[in-house]
């Protein structure tokens, strides 16, 4: 299978998952210079040196190949020794301009219904989509708080791997914590036959970063500023989510970014930008 350089835009990262080959994974999502959306999986993120640690929003360049076990139209393998960032992240300045510049190659859907059509059709299994109105956040205690057993063996499996990374990365193995909360984003979206009540999972690495961050601050007090950030705040600009599928279960739609550029002003809609009010 052709193996070829890649130059990508990242915006989406996952909280990492237990995994029997590397330990930890997260789904990396991006667009390319074509104007594509593409996916990386499996990614080790925390596993890797500490300069090939992209963000969200920066530019990466690596050799990458369609992946050979995930049938996705968009999925592809990342040599991991290739990685390199390119530049620091998108500059949010001049209300998002350059970050609009390149989210404007993205196709945005209004209906999650029309997504799935065009799953069906065509198979598409990354989609950007802007809802019509924030319902509610839901806030689910996970069936297990802990690891399982097997989830925990495959966490600590590769402390006995010392030819994949040396010892100052293993240690960062065990820290991965369970978040011990799912949470689901209600919202609407306006189709032509009404509006559609859709309910998602949120499995950005930014949302499990902000719930530890609330603990730490806050304890047991974290959940008020959490809805406030979630159903008060990012509403309030122009909220979309960036929706993957899950491998296993194709039909199956989960929130694996949020993307929330300030709302424009009717002057700088009308001058032909993106995302007018």
């Amino acid at each position: 299978m052709a193996v070829f350089n890649k130059r990508i835009l990242i915006l989406c990262k996952t909280y990492p998952s237990p995994s029997a080959k590397y330990s930890e994974t997260s789904c990396v999502a991006g667009l390319d210079e074509d104007g594509a959306l593409i996916r990386l999986y499996p990614i080790p993120f925390r596993l890797i040196s500490d300069e090939q640690q992209f963000k969200k929003w920066q530019w990466v360049t690596a050799k990458v190949q369609k992946s050979r076990n995930d049938h996705r139209v968009e999925s592809h393998q990342l040599f991991v020794d290739t990685l390199s960032c390119d530049g620091e992240q998108l500059s949010t300045g001049n209300n998002w301009q350059d970050r609009r510049h390149y989210l404007a190659n993205i196709p945005i859907f209004t209906s999650f219904t029309d997504i799935e059509k065009a799953r069906q059709a065509s198979g598409v299994t990354l989609a950007l989509l802007r809802p019509s109105r924030i319902v509610s956040l839901e806030i689910k205690k996970t069936e297990n708080p802990e690891w399982t057993d097997e989830e925990l063996e495959k966490l600590i499996r590769l402390q006995s791997q010392g030819d994949l990374f040396d010892q100052r990365e293993r240690r960062y193995v065990t820290k991965l914590r369970k978040l011990p909360f799912d949470f689901y984003y209600h919202f609407e979206c306006i189709t032509c036959d009404g509006t559609e009540l859709v309910r998602k999972k949120i499995v950005d690495w930014e949302i499990g970063a902000l719930y530890w961050k609330l603990v730490k601050s806050h304890k047991d007090r974290w959940e008020a500023p959490f809805c406030d950030k979630l159903e008060k705040s990012l509403p309030t600009r122009d909220l979309m989510f960036l929706l993957g599928t899950i491998h296993r279960f194709p039909d199956q739609w989960l929130i694996i970014s949020l993307i929330y550029p300030p709302k424009q002003q009717p002057s700088q809609a009308a001058q032909g930008l993106l995302f007018p009010e």
